[in-house]
């Protein structure tokens, strides 16, 4: 059936047409398939050369079994106490992983940065992290470095231990619009640069100089509110 599973018979299609010397994009046709789909087919079972319909057949099988078994991914363990009801805490750091997720940020930085959000130390260390997120210790480790470059985490030593931890704040937003304001910056630069060298009076240039107008209220914008916040925290916590 088009736009479902390919099937046995599919597949036996598709090893003739190798066969015959065509292409993906015709074997497609005639099977009224995207040619994507026999593309992936063919490659991940042998490639066009030694492409067999009962061995991808079988393979594909293979494939199934394994997802099925496959385990899926635990959430973070959230701390115990305070009174919370565990699997509405758990329900809660799911959606927060899927809306960081849907923000832009790759899912396993987002599980770790939700783990550390909603643990009230605000401080894992990696051993802390692959034990909660079930996960190798490889993983934890690409998370951590992509969240430290862009300032949303930092580390520090265990006291009286050679270990790291990794600790948010308060101020994990404020060092991410601080990473946001330098692109911004760069890009209104690069804006001005743009309009400079290919005329302002240009399509081209003029499409550079509104860009960098617009880039520049938004990082006044970022300015005055970060600044804002420093006041509102500082009233808050006089002293701190």
């Amino acid at each position: 059936m088009p736009g479902g599973r390919l099937t046995d018979e599919d597949r036996r299609h598709i090893a003739a047409g190798l066969a015959e010397g065509l292409g993906y994009a015709e074997i497609g046709r005639r099977l009224g398939r995207p040619a994507s789909t026999i593309m992936r087919e063919v490659t991940r079972n042998g490639g066009p050369g030694d492409y067999g319909a009962d061995r991808a057949h079988e393979a594909t099988r293979h494939r199934a079994r394994r997802r099925r078994q496959a385990q899926p991914p635990a959430p973070p363990v959230p701390d115990s106490g305070h009174g919370r009801d565990p699997q509405s805490v758990r329900d809660f750091t799911e959606s927060f992983i899927a809306l960081l997720v849907e923000q832009g940020l790759p899912r396993m930085e987002a599980r770790v940065l939700a783990c550390l959000y909603v643990s009230d130390a605000g401080a894992l260390t990696a051993a802390d992290l692959v034990q909660r997120l079930r996960v190798s210790p490889a993983s934890i480790s690409h998370a951590v470095a992509f969240l430290e470059q862009q300032g949303m985490l930092r580390r520090e030593r265990v006291p009286g231990a050679r270990r790291e931890r990794y600790v948010i704040d308060d101020e994990i937003w404020l060092r991410s619009m601080h990473a946001s304001l330098r692109m911004n910056d760069a890009l209104v630069a690069a804006s001005r640069r743009g309009a400079e060298i290919l005329g302002a009076a240009t399509p081209a240039g003029a499409r550079f100089e509104a860009s960098a107008e617009l880039l520049l209220l938004v990082s006044e914008a970022f300015r005055q509110v970060m600044e804002q916040w420093r006041q509102t925290r500082a009233a808050q916590h006089p002293g701190a």
